[in-house]
């Protein structure tokens, strides 16, 4: 008897641990869709009613990495960094991680270059974009794909 019911309450744990895995992927559509919207909305906080200028912002990332949990990155903006003319900050966004945001890094004259290098977690194959505050108010910006091969970010 005591064999009997082992038997029919693990019957009944497989069933609802199917019924569980049946609903991750639902879940992970829902959240891709989510961090899809928060992304846009963190863009356009920073880019507000104004267009980008595509150039004098260098983003560097390897096209392909093996491990999401360490994707080296490195940028700079060309500008003379003087009072009148500078770079304020500069944000580096991902479009598919958790999180949209990556890091943001101030800057003021004294800092003398607008460069970075650092690395950082990537859940999954997607762009990478930074963008670039300048003391006038105009906004930089540059977009990389990296391909990613194993997710860094616990997904």
């Amino acid at each position: 008897m005591r064999d009997r019911r082992t038997f029919l309450l693990g019957g009944v744990a497989a069933a609802a641990l199917l019924a569980m895995l049946h609903r991750v992927p639902l879940a992970q559509a829902e959240a891709s869709a989510a961090e899809t919207a928060e992304f846009k909305a963190a863009l356009e906080a920073l880019f507000g009613k104004g267009a980008p200028h595509d150039s004098g912002l260098t983003l560097d990332l390897p096209e392909a990495v093996d491990n999401g949990d360490y994707v080296p990155v490195a940028l700079s903006v060309d500008s003379p960094m003087t009072a009148e003319s500078h770079v304020k900050a500069v944000h580096i966004l991902s479009t598919a991680n958790p999180r949209a945001a990556v890091a943001t890094f101030r800057f003021t004259p004294l800092s003398g270059k607008a460069a970075v290098t650092s690395r950082m977690r990537l859940a999954k194959t997607q762009d990478v974009v930074a963008v670039a505050e300048m003391s006038d108010g105009t906004v930089l910006v540059a977009r990389r794909k990296v391909d990613v091969k194993v997710g860094g970010c616990g997904i």
